[in-house]
């Protein structure tokens, strides 16, 4: 059986995208998440939304306004939502046993924030030896004190292209280059 593929969409919620904390590419990147979004379901592939619930910390409290996805992002009810406690999507979350139960090796990453919870998926996912594809483009993150967020976005997009898997194999590839 060939490997079968899932579209991860991490923490792309309210809470994450405000005046006080903008994005890069906002615009851009939930554009392109869409696109995806609607070609993984037309091919019968999986597509997963993370939000994340920080309730533990008073925040991102599920059925707040700041807990839910972006309006602007198209989702059908077909699709599976998983709730994260942590930087690590797989952290103490329903993820790896649902991606288990629906036979997924490859995951496609797209998201919010580049440097904190897409990098700590992607490093998590190494070692669960998934193949892994980060959608360079279709990952964002803000400005930092050091760097602006299209630097971050840079480096990170080079960090994984140039990382060693375990088993598995990791890819850094454009919306165009994804496409199918």
């Amino acid at each position: 059986m060939p490997n079968r593929k899932a579209l991860l969409i991490i923490d792309m919620q309210k809470g994450s995208f405000t005046a006080k904390t903008p994005r890069f590419d906002t615009e851009g990147v939930v554009s392109r998440i869409n696109i995806l979004s609607e070609q993984f379901r037309n091919s019968n592939s999986p597509v997963i939304f993370i939000q994340h619930d920080g309730s533990s910390m008073n925040e991102f409290i599920p059925n707040t306004t700041e807990w839910e996805l972006l309006d602007e992002l198209k989702v059908k009810k077909s699709d599976i939502f998983i709730d994260k406690y942590a930087n690590d999507v797989f952290y103490n979350s329903l993820l790896l046993s649902r991606i288990k139960e629906l036979n997924i090796d490859d995951l496609y990453i797209t998201g919010c924030a580049t440097d904190f919870c897409v990098e700590s998926t992607i490093q998590s996912a190494l070692t669960k030896d998934f193949n892994i594809v980060v959608v360079k483009d279709c990952h964002t993150t803000g400005d930092r004190p050091h760097l602006k967020a299209e630097q971050v976005i840079e480096h990170y997009n080079w960090v994984w292209s140039n990382m060693i898997p375990t088993k598995g194999k990791i890819e850094v590839l454009s919306f165009e280059e994804v496409l199918f």
